[in-house]
């Protein structure tokens, strides 16, 4: 009977906890999920910040044809904005406001004000080579990456 009951305690002994080698198995395999997962974060976060700014290409590219519309032809000139900030502060000849608030380039350092994170073209200005002008024809982001889906941020 001794003997059985011996037998029983040396076995509840062994189930008190994991060994060493249990634990550094276990901490190995976490390591390498969260070796895998790390590269998957930040292509969510690029992909986040591509989607801002496409939603922010789009907003400015809208409210500048708006304000084209509404000044054609009572403006001197091309009917353009003349700056960004005319799209918050509204046009002159009639006290339209186009954007609450001027988005900014995602990818574009945090300190600029909004609307110096954008490079701006004007009508005058070829395609191929935007250039910044008297009136902004559109706007494009300055960031000097690409995308995930390989083309360069500056030609969207």
């Amino acid at each position: 009977m001794d003997n059985n009951r011996s037998i029983i305690q040396t076995i509840k002994r062994g189930r008190r906890g994991f060994t060493m080698i249990e634990l550094l198995v276990v901490m190995a395999i976490l390591s390498i999920l969260g070796a895998a997962v790390l590269p998957l974060s930040e292509t969510l976060v690029t992909a986040h910040k591509e989607r801002e700014l496409k939603h922010a290409l789009r907003e400015i590219r809208d409210a500048i044809d708006q304000y084209k519309v509404d000044n054609d032809g009572h403006s001197i000139g091309t009917g353009y904005p003349p700056d960004l900030q005319t799209l918050v502060i509204g046009s002159p000849q009639a006290r339209h406001y186009y954007l609450r608030r001027m988005p900014r380039d995602p990818f574009s350092d945090a300190s600029l004000p909004a609307d110096k994170t954008w490079g701006l073209r004007s009508y005058a200005s070829p395609p191929d080579k935007p250039q910044a002008g008297a009136d902004v024809y559109d706007v494009y982001s300055t960031a000097k990456g690409t995308a995930l889906d390989g083309s360069p941020y500056s030609t969207w």
